[in-house]
């Protein structure tokens, strides 16, 4: 099996999500050769699970800054669905 260069975090999740969707257009296409799919499927996981963690650390800021009208911050759900 050839080696297989080691991706790096994207700068942004904005680029992560950029990157994330070439590759599913990619593999949609289902032209590649199979080793050349699961290299894309696995900088694709990668890729999600950093997605994840960014998306999880601007939820639990939004949960620390959550400000009333007031002008005071409190701590705040970021869903609605813990009140149940």
């Amino acid at each position: 099996m050839a080696a297989r260069k080691k991706t790096d975090d994207p700068q942004s999740f904005e680029d992560a999500m950029q990157r994330l969707d070439a590759i599913v257009a990619k593999l949609e296409e289902d032209r590649l050769p199979l080793e050349e799919m699961l290299a894309r499927y696995e900088e694709g996981v990668a890729l999600a699970r950093y997605c994840g963690e960014k998306l999880e650390a601007a939820e639990q800021k939004v949960r620390l800054i959550a400000e009333k009208a007031d002008g005071s911050v409190t701590l705040e759900s970021f869903h609605d669905d813990e009140e149940n």
